[in-house]
């Protein structure tokens, strides 16, 4: 409930505390004011026993919604008593003088408060307008059919007045009490609903945590085997080559064996020091993909020596850093396995993009393979394509690789384009 219903509720609740008092003191000052301060009759002795009785019985049922506020809003036997007596009151005041028909009318304010049941509520609605139709016709008793006629006219027409007001009244307290049951089923809706979105966001939490272990794991697995077959190939490359110049039978032949194990220790400290570099995609710090794919691909042309060409085609975007590093990454894993494998001669690398999707395509000339006849390590969970495989799925996309024995590989990354927002 909100402060101003509050307030209104607050204020219904005085009127009909303070409202039937207020009405039968307007009753006693124009009954006095229209008979005269100084009428000794024995009906006005009468007439002030009643409105005793009336100001009693007012002050029993005020104290009797103090203790029991309750009582005072629920309909109820008191609450009937109280109607019946009241009415009662009112109808001989008003047959002493039609004045007293302003204390009547207080029955038209509280009968769905105190009289249970719709049609016991509507019979004390008809008994009010009976009292205050009787005063306004000229007072009772009547004395003329006139009298009469005008009664029953004005008895119809606030009866049929009290019982729309009444159904208007019904009907609008219904709909309340359909909104208020409506606004606490909404509020028992938004708590759920939080709940859960603070489940959903403890769930995205945690996804994104299991996310960063398993990208930390991939990382370590491609470093390992980087390390495996770059760094690791050439220390054993170059212990082979001391080991023939420690048996070389001149000092030319052991002058170079010596100059092939200066060869691939600097090799060797190239590809410790790129796997380094590729720890974090640092071409992506300055660049955006396309001026990173370009060097990147540029750099390893001129490492390898194979001719290798990079092409852009579509509108160019700034993609997401998470889509372009990954992209990145799935470059130079396909470029590292074909400067070991491929011996090709010509590679070819193409970004396009294509309204919500980015597809890269890695193609070379080299001898190929068949991917059905990969090693075990790399078909379940190992190094090479498996990673690249990893990477694409990770960001809701896939990855394609054609292959055939003598007619070279072509390695196909397809993935949403998510736009940088920053």
């Amino acid at each position: 409930m909100t402060t101003r219903d509050r307030q209104i509720d607050r204020r219904w609740e005085q009127l009909h505390t303070w409202g039937p008092y207020g009405l039968l003191g307007i009753s006693v000052v124009l009954a006095v004011a229209s008979a005269g301060l100084f009428d000794y009759t024995t009906e006005w002795y009468v007439a002030w026993a009643l409105t005793g009785a009336a100001l009693a019985l007012q002050l029993w049922w005020h104290g009797t919604r103090a203790r029991r506020p309750d009582r005072g809003r629920t309909p109820s036997r008191a609450g009937t008593l109280y109607y019946v007596l009241r009415w009662a009151l009112a109808f001989v005041l008003t047959w002493i003088d039609p004045f007293f028909a302003f204390y009547a009318a207080a029955g038209y304010m509280d009968a769905d408060e105190l009289i249970p049941g719709r049609n016991r509520q509507r019979l004390g609605l008809v008994a009010s307008s009976v009292t205050v139709a009787g005063a306004q016709a000229g007072g009772m008793p009547f004395g003329s059919a006139v009298q009469w006629i005008l009664f029953f006219a004005l008895l119809v027409a606030m009866s049929a007045l009290q019982l729309v007001v009444a159904h208007l009244q019904e009907a609008e307290t219904r709909r309340s009490r359909e909104r208020t049951e409506t606004i606490t089923e909404l509020e028992r809706t938004n708590t759920a609903l939080q709940q859960a979105l603070d489940e959903n966001a403890a769930l995205h939490a945690q996804l994104v945590v299991q996310a960063r272990e398993a990208g930390v794991a991939d990382e370590r697995r491609r470093l390992a085997a980087e390390i495996h077959d770059t760094i690791a190939q050439g220390l054993t490359g170059i212990i082979a080559q001391l080991q023939v110049v420690a048996s070389a039978p001149d000092l030319t032949m052991a002058r170079t064996h010596l100059e092939r194990a200066c060869g691939l220790a600097r090799h060797s400290l190239g590809e410790a020091r790129r796997s380094v570099h590729n720890l974090a995609p640092v071409a992506l710090a300055d660049d955006g993909l396309p001026e990173a794919l370009k060097k990147t691909v540029a750099e390893w042309a001129e490492r390898t020596g194979i001719r290798a060409e990079f092409t852009v085609t579509g509108t160019a975007e700034q993609l997401h850093e998470e889509v372009a590093a990954t992209l990145l990454r799935i470059v130079q894993e396909a470029l590292s396995n074909a400067a070991r494998h491929a011996h090709a001669t010509r590679l070819g690398v193409t970004l396009s993009f294509l309204g919500d999707e980015v597809i890269l395509d890695i193609r070379d000339d080299g001898q190929g393979f068949d991917p059905l006849a990969l090693p075990e390590r790399t078909r379940a969970g190992g190094f090479g394509l498996d990673g690249m495989h990893a990477r694409a799925e990770r960001i809701a996309g896939t990855l394609t690789i054609e292959a055939e024995p003598g007619h070279g590989a072509a390695v196909s990354a397809r993935v949403p384009l998510v736009r940088d927002d920053r």
